[in-house]
This record gives structure tokens, sequence and C-alpha cells, in this order.
């Protein structure tokens, strides 16, 4: 059926008609995308139309008129229908009659309708008054009515906009900037609203009425392309969902992507991240030249009056061999020849950032255009330009941007192609792949000077993740993409081989030292022989910061700092010759023993807490000491349940554990047994330590049993209502081979979830195994333990043995 049968069979039978030939048109599986908003559109026109007709009687002087997205024709399946019943003013009984008659069969179909009722006159200083009802207008398009009536309202509407533009376009980038700062960045966010973050469908209207004032116009090229392929999802989510929605949450990615005939529902996130930010770059752009603009007017009559008339002729400050800055921006200079100066994008681009200014469109366009290819190796001009890019901080993005906007990152880097815009399904990640990339280097350009490489460590941040378009460890694909990128850009082999250690390695301090003990001698050797010199472990460590600081708040924190320096400084020790000293019973503190004697004495748990600001194992402490966590020192005398007891409790006091020891103290001389000390660094999850006497009472409830820990945990959890979401990867439990001399290590990868420690203490208690240590890492929903565990006899765990109590932990996991 054509969209002429559709709309003839809409004006013939009325409201019913319509709704029928409107759900056929919404289901036929062969048209979809602009030829189905087109449709939709029109079978609405006439359906209104002939409401029209039947309710206007005689009435003269009135005409319907469809403003907003309907105006432009955008008809989504769950869209709105913006409509304004426009009147001379004459008779406003028989419009008020007519507007009912327009209005009620569109509520009584269930459609969502924003109307109005207004003279030109109204219309007009509501539109002075407010400036989105000022953008609807600017879409007016007739439906049924007076044509001159609507054609003069829209006369009027456009020719105040271009008169006030320089009063009203500020006010719009405001609104935009408004906007972007409650609802974010389109282009990096996991469940974004399509129309209202930036880069989103607003801010792609926003622009058209930017065009419209005649002031600036935005960049077209890949512009209407990026607007349709936004509109092409919205349709799809409003038929997945049924609902007039405008966030694509993670729950409806999959069912979404099928509707567009894509692969999966990163392929859908991938598709709207790069119209995101064609449109975001294009909004840059054009608010810069709005900007401009209005400076220029706002100082070309004092100009001329100074130069009796005369024109004014832009200031051009040199910057580098063949740009200037002109005007706010960096632009090539007279006498450039980017086609037989192929460092010239790099030059220029450095340039730009090292003076915080932006690349202007013209240029990054000639440059794209014209610019040769760079020779392989590059030459040492172009690598020390793209160092200065990177080392340039928080400018640098901009100007990358404007390079990724016109293709000239992956033609200077190929490889950047798989990266690029490509979404990182985990709530710690705030940024893509390609921007992660970008950030780090921000980041690592304010260690430069604690390193004595930072060319390297610049280059080892913007290639660290690189790997991630490839299938596998990303690590291990990134070193040999590192290792072919180092060599095209013209480092020696020898500092090819540094950057492939760094990108192998750029997770092994973190993951090391927030999971793995270090007291234990093959922990720290097991770090020095993959990193190998000193220098590169000055390097690795400025990367693993700028890494975490680049990757989200939940990524860093004070406490996983000082952890890795500690890390760092043991690894040092060992590469300037010093082994690791085996580990050895130290005697215990005086608060140690003193806790172990109180606990012998009332037969019950003895604990301390207080506030810790020094760094862990003799650490450099920070010039801007803030506490790094509590340490509860507890001791109770031995008894089976104890580390399930007190990760439950303190799971109940809302304590997050991140490292736990556990150690056993003999009695004096000629009494049986032994006191256990446990010596934990807990993070108060709302900033307020519970105290110590209501912590010690739950303890001993909990050990006795007459507190049902599992109960309250589960109880709690029931209380806070689940958010659908996409379904987390089962749990996974592995033995570390090698890891320790000293005990068996078991890791577990699990969704995180309050008392997941207590589930786990209880699980390895009915294993039979003893559990000297617990290193606890958690980012975002994803939980990482690692356990420390040996057998009664204090000695690691056979291999068979070892294995069985993953698999249980494993199986209880999945449950």
């Amino acid at each position: 059926m054509t969209s002429t049968d559709v709309t003839n069979e809409a004006e013939d039978s009325g409201p019913g008609g319509y709704a029928a030939a409107r759900l056929r048109l919404l289901t036929e599986g062969a048209r979809s995308g602009p030829p189905r908003r087109a449709a939709l559109a029109e079978l609405t026109d006439a359906w209104l139309a002939g409401l029209f007709a039947a309710g206007a009687g005689g009435v003269k002087g009135v005409s319907l008129v469809a403003v907003g997205g309907y105006g432009r024709g955008e008809l989504s399946p769950r869209s709105d229908l913006d409509l304004l019943l426009l009147h001379d003013g004459g008779d406003d009984t028989a419009v008020a009659a007519l507007a009912d008659r327009l209005w009620y069969p569109v509520w009584d179909l269930g459609l969502a309708l924003d109307h109005s009722v207004r003279t030109p006159a109204q219309a007009r200083k509501t539109a002075g008054e407010d400036l989105k009802v000022h953008l609807g207008l600017l879409d007016a398009r007739h439906l049924a009515g007076d044509l001159g009536l609507t054609a003069a309202l829209r006369t009027t509407v456009l020719a105040d906009w271009r008169n006030q533009a320089p009063q009203r376009l500020p006010e719009l980038r405001d609104l935009c900037a408004d906007r972007a700062e409650r609802q974010g960045e389109l282009r990096f966010l996991l469940e974004p609203d399509l129309k209202e973050a930036r880069g989103g469908l607003r801010d792609a209207t926003a622009l058209r009425a930017v065009a419209a004032s005649w002031l600036a116009d935005a960049p077209r090229e890949g512009l209407a392309d990026a607007r349709r392929r936004l509109l092409d999802v919205r349709d799809a989510l409003h038929l997945a969902t049924g609902r007039a929605t405008d966030r694509l949450a993670l729950q409806e990615q999959d069912q979404v992507a099928a509707e567009l005939g894509l692969l999966d529902a990163d392929a859908l996130l991938r598709q709207v991240y790069e119209a995101a930010r064609v449109i975001s770059y294009a909004g840059d752009v054009t608010w810069r030249e709005v900007g401009r603009v209005l400076r220029a007017r706002s100082v070309r009559p004092r100009l001329r009056t100074l130069l009796g008339g005369g024109k004014p002729v832009p200031e051009r400050s040199p910057l580098a061999e063949g740009v200037v800055e002109q005007d706010g921006e960096v632009v090539l200079a007279r006498t450039a020849r980017p086609e037989r100066d192929p460092v010239l994008p790099l030059r220029a681009a450095a340039a730009a950032a090292q003076a915080g200014l932006p690349l202007s469109l013209h240029a990054v366009r000639r440059l794209a255009a014209t610019a040769g290819p760079l020779p392989t190796p590059w030459p040492a001009e172009a690598r020390e330009q793209l160092v200065t890019l990177l080392g340039s901080g928080g400018p640098m993005v901009q100007v990358w941007e404007a390079l990724e906007a016109e293709g000239l990152v992956t033609r200077l880097l190929p490889d950047w192609e798989r990266v690029r815009c490509r979404p990182q399904r985990n709530a710690v990640h705030v940024w893509t792949v390609d921007r992660h990339l970008v950030e780090t280097a921000v980041r690592a350009s304010g260690f430069a000077r604690r390193v004595h490489r930072p060319d390297l460590l610049l280059v080892a941040a913007l290639l660290h993740d690189i790997g991630k378009g490839w299938p596998g460890d990303h690590s291990v694909a990134g070193e040999t993409i590192a290792r072919d990128v180092a060599a095209r850009i013209g480092f020696d082999r020898a500092d090819a081989a540094v950057l492939a250690t760094l990108v192998r390695h750029h997770l092994l301090l973190v993951e090391t030292a927030t999971r793995r003990d270090l007291d234990d001698p093959a922990t720290v050797r097991t770090v020095a022989e993959a990193v190998g010199t000193e220098g590169t472990l000055e390097l690795l460590h400025a990367l693993t910061e700028a890494d975490a600081l680049a990757t989200g708040p939940a990524a860093w924190s004070s406490w996983r700092a000082s952890l890795v320096a500690d890390l760092v400084k043991r690894v040092s020790a060992v590469l300037a010759g010093d082994p690791p000293a085996e580990p050895e019973a130290g005697a215990p503190t005086a608060e140690q023993e003193r806790l172990a004697v109180e606990a012998f004495r009332t037969g019950g748990p003895v604990l301390a807490l207080r506030a810790q600001t020094e760094p862990p194992g003799g650490a450099a402490p920070r010039a801007d000491p803030e506490p790094l966590g509590v340490e509860l020192l507890l001791a109770v005398p031995d008894q089976p349940g104890v580390l399930p007891a007190v990760a439950g409790v303190l799971a109940l006091h809302r304590l997050t554990v991140r490292t736990a020891e556990l150690r056993s103290l003999p009695l004096p001389d000629g009494v049986d047994g032994s006191v256990l000390l446990l010596d934990w660094r807990v993070a108060a999850e709302y900033g307020s330590l519970p105290q110590a006497t209501r912590l010690r009472a739950d303890l001993v409830r909990a050990l006795d049993g007459s507190l049902d820990t599992a109960a309250r945990l589960a109880e709690r959890d029931a209380a806070y209502p689940r958010r659908r979401g996409a379904a987390p990867p089962p749990p996974r439990v592995t033995v570390a081979p090698a890891a320790s001399r000293l005990a068996t290590v078991i890791e577990v990868r699990a969704q995180d979830a309050p008392g997941l420690l207590f589930r786990l203490g209880r699980a390895l208690e009915g294993a039979g195994v003893r559990v000297r240590s617990a290193h606890v890492s958690t980012l975002g929903a994803n939980a990482v333990d690692a356990f420390y565990v040996t057998g009664g006899e204090g000695a690691p765990l056979l291999g068979e043995e070892a294995a069985a109590v993953a698999r249980e932990l494993e199986e209880l996991l999945r449950a």
C-alpha cells in the first residue's frame, strides 16, 4: 500500500481509519527511516486537515499549523503532535469550538498533544518571551485553513529571529550549555538521552536555528546524516518499547539494534556515538563562529571610527612554521603549502594546543584535503610534534577532536579506527575507548616532570588501550600494535620495546597492589621480572595513575595510590639489586598484644578502630594527607567461623573491606589454644565510622549464633528496588598459578553485592581451608577478591584440592 492509499483511507474513514492506517504504516517491515517519518506526517496531516474541514464550518481567518518536530515532518512512532490553532481574533467562540473538535479526537486516540490557540500577535509576543516557543515557530508548517495567515506568521517570526539574533543566539547557546550540564555527553553515556544530551536531537535543531539567523552556519558535511541516524534509533526505540521515550536504556538496546538490523547493542551505541560526535563538533564550531561574529559586530563601529571608515584588517600572529593565530583561532599562514609539508597537520595541531586555541574549520579541512602522507618511519619533527600535542594538557582535546572530525587521526594512526567511538560497558569508565585514551594523555601530561622520558609516557598513554578493538586480551593485542606504531612513528627498537612493555603491563601495578600480598616475595619478583628496568617502572607508575584518573572517580583513590606506591618502592629495590626479604611472623605490637590478652581474659572479641592517614608499608607520605580508610584491629579466641562473622557484621554496618590479614597468636605457656588476630583495612560507605561498642556487640552475637547475619543482609537487600539492566557476566573463580610459595591464591571475579565477602568467607570455612589474608578490589559493579589460603597444617593446597575449592566457590556465586 502506498502512502497515498494510506492517506486516502485515513481521510475516508475518520479517526478509526486514521488509527488503522497509522498502525499499518508503523508495522510495515519494508518502510523505515525518513520515508516512514514523512509518510506518518503526511498521514497525520490529511487526518487533521479532515478534522479541521469538518469542524471549521463557516469560520474564517483560522489556520491549523504544525510546529516543532511535527512542523519539520519528523514524526516518530510516539512523537507528540505540536499544533497551533492560529486565528485573526474574530469569533472567539467559534474558534474555541473548533479547537475542541480538533483536540479531543487526538486525545481519544491516546496521542500526546502539545497545543495552543493564539492570534499572530499573541504568537509573536509569546515567542519573544519564550525562546523554546520561538524555536518551534521557526519550523511552522501550514496544515489547513487560511494559508495567508500562516504565511504571514512564518514571515514575521523568521524576521524577528534574524533581527533579534545578537540577543537570542547567546540565550540559545546558554540553553544548550545548561542542558548539556544536566544530561551529559550523548557520545559517552551508556544509557543516553537521544534528544536532550549534548550532541543529540535538540542540539541538531539548535544548529538549524543558528543557520536560520543568517549570522553563522554549522559545518554541514555529515550533519544531516547524523541527525537522520539519531531519528532512526529513536523510531526503533519507540517501536521496541511502545512508549514515547528518548532514553536508550540498557535493557532496550539489543531489541533496538535488532530493529535496525545491527549486529548487537555495541554496534548500536557506536552508531549513536558517531552521530553525536558529528553534531557536537558542529556545535563547537558553530558557537565559536557565533561568538566571533558577535564580537566583531560589537568592535567594528569603534574601529571604523578610529580608522576613518576603513575596513579593519585582522591581525595574524605567527605560532609555528606555516601556522598563525587569527581572531582567536589557529589558521594556516598564507605561505603554507600542505601538499609539500606532510608534517604541517601535526605542527598546526601542536601549535594550537600549546596556545590553547582551536584549529579553524577551514584550516583543518584544507589540511585534510591537501596534506600529503608522512613517510614511514616518520621524520623526527613529526614525532616531536605529536609528543608536543599530547603533552599540551586539556587544550589538546578540542584540537584532537578537530583532527578526528576530518579523518586526520586515522590517517596518522590507522589503528585508531577500531577504538573510535567504541563503547565501554563498565560503569567505572566515563568515556568511550578513544576519548579515554586522549584523556589519559591529558592526565599523563601532568606527570611529565616526574619521569625521565615524558615522550614515552605520553605515547604509551595514547596507546595503552589500543588493543580493545581486537578480540582477546586487549593488553596482549595492544602490545603488538604499540610495537608497530612505535616503529612507524620513528622510535628506535629499544624505545619501541619499552612502549610495548608499558602497554602490555599497564594494569599490572594496580591489579597486583590491590589483589596480592605485597609482603610475599613472589609478588614483588613477578612484577620486577615483567617490568625489567627501573626506568620502565617509573614510566609504568605514572601511566598507572594517569590511566586510573582518566577512567573515572571510582578507579582511583588515596588508598589505591598508596598501595601502588608501596609496590613500586619494593619493586624498585629488587631492580636495584636488593632481593625481597622473606616474610617473618614479627612480634605483635603493644596494641595487638593488649588486644590479644584482653580477648583471652574475656573469652570474646576485642577490637579497636582508627582512621588511617599514613600510607602502608613505608610508602612515601602524601603532601595532602587524607584518610586512607579505617584500620580495624580485632582479637578473638580462635574458633571456626571468624572470617564470615566479621565480614558479615562489617557489611551490616556498611563498611567496605579493602584488605584483611589474619594471624594466630599463641597463648601464654601452659594455656591451650590461641588468639586469632585480624588486621583489616575498611572504608566507611557513607563517610562516618560506626561505634566500636556497637560493632563489638554485633560481632559477639554473630559468633554465638544469635545474630542471623545472612537473613539481615537479605532483608536489607530486599528493601532496595532492583533496577533492570544488562545481565552481568557470570562469576569466575580461578587458582592463580605460582602466585605465592606460602599459600594458594584463589581469585574471585563477580558482581559486587552487599555481603559478598561474608558469603565467600562462609564458603571457605565450609571447605575446611584457612584464610591467611584477603585482598579486595571493587571497581564499579565488579569485585575482584584474592584469598591467600592454606590447609589445616598451614601449607598451600594441593592442585586438585585448590581446584575443588575454586569450583565450590563458583557454584555458590552462580546459585
